[in-house]
């Protein structure tokens, strides 16, 4: 007899962490095409901070399960679904409902991590690891020799951005804290403290000639330093609006006016470019294709870690009944990395 039971995290409303709800039911059965992932590692990423916030521009009406994404081993597959991924361990990004021991997904959806690899360093790859690469690849298609930014090179998709810039011959300059410049040095960034008075100007000194990507999070005002930052034929992807994430209002809108500001550049008559990347663009409209690019670019990413071309930044790992601390301390902003939670 199956005495498993399903655990969930459930975001009830905009609450403080300790605010998060556990719940419990019956473990999900599979339908034609689904498999059930028995959850060995999810993570905190910036969405769910968001989403806490009720700032998440899509996010589903409360209450609901967070998580955008995890790694598991396959419990159960559904009709239709072939009988070698039962047992296997892969990945998937779901964005939302990622924070429970038991997680239904379409076995279309899932990406196989490799041997060797552990749950929690395959986790802080998958989210991530995804936006970095295709940012670095499909986006800003960086070369060999070139110079970036990366602001908050220290965070979880910054630190990723960092390793695999440089893995293909980038040099990096680094937006962090000043408790965080000595690491970074140490991965070979030249850092500069994004609380000094004018941010733009210091980059400025390290690249007169301007930079060839910047790979901006933050949004808001901001963003025109970043634009200007650029040398001709140079990149601007844009992946987020941190600097509204305590604004009041729309939460629409920051991301709108992103997106206005993207549109706009792009229509001027220079050589530079500029992109609002959102992760999941295309799923709906292109479900096969956005599928196949996941997977080849996941695939990639788990390879160079697997090879040791880059290193899984984990900052630290609690039980998901320690969701409140978990929470709290990805958002303290003292850590490199992701924040990982296990059953």
């Amino acid at each position: 007899m199956n005495t498993e039971e399903l655990v969930e995290i459930v975001l009830p409303g905009k609450v403080e962490p300790e605010g998060l709800q556990i719940r419990h039911g019956e473990v999900p059965v599979p339908g034609p095409g689904q498999v059930v992932v028995r959850m060995e590692a999810t993570g905190v990423s910036f969405a769910e901070q968001q989403m806490r916030r009720g700032r998440y521009y899509d996010q589903p009406a409360f209450p609901f399960v967070p998580g955008y994404d995890l790694v598991g081993t396959v419990q159960a597959v559904g009709a239709g679904v072939g009988p070698g991924l039962a047992g296997a361990r892969v990945a998937a990004l779901t964005k939302v409902g990622g924070w429970a021991s038991h997680v239904l997904v379409d076995a279309a959806d899932v990406v196989p991590v490799p041997a060797g690899v552990s749950a929690a360093e395959a986790e802080t790859l998958v989210l991530n690891g995804i936006t970095a690469w295709q940012m670095l690849h499909r986006k800003a298609r960086v070369r060999a020799g070139q110079t970036v930014v990366v602001h908050g090179a220290n965070g979880g998709v910054g630190s990723i951005l960092v390793q695999l810039a440089q893995l293909a011959g980038v040099k990096v300059i680094g937006t962090a804290s000043a408790r965080h410049h000595d690491a970074l040095r140490e991965r070979g960034v030249r850092p500069v403290d994004y609380r000094a008075d004018d941010v733009a100007a210091r980059i400025r000194e390290l690249a007169p000639g301007g930079v060839d990507a910047v790979f901006d999070h933050v949004g808001g005002r901001g963003i025109v330093d970043s634009w200007r930052l650029l040398a001709p034929g140079g990149t601007l992807v844009s992946y987020g609006s941190a600097s509204t994430l305590d604004d009041e209002g729309s939460k629409r809108w920051p991301v709108v006016k992103l997106l206005g500001r993207v549109w706009s550049w792009n229509a001027l008559p220079n050589r530079r470019h500029a992109y609002f990347y959102n992760v999941l663009a295309g799923r709906a409209l292109a479900k096969d294709r956005f599928r196949t690019r996941l997977r080849a670019d996941l695939t990639q990413v788990f390879a160079a870690l697997q090879r040791g071309d880059i290193t899984a930044q984990v900052a630290a790992e609690l039980p998901l009944a320690r969701v409140a601390d978990a929470v709290r301390l990805a958002e303290s902003g003292t850590v490199t990395g992701k924040v990982v939670l296990t059953p």
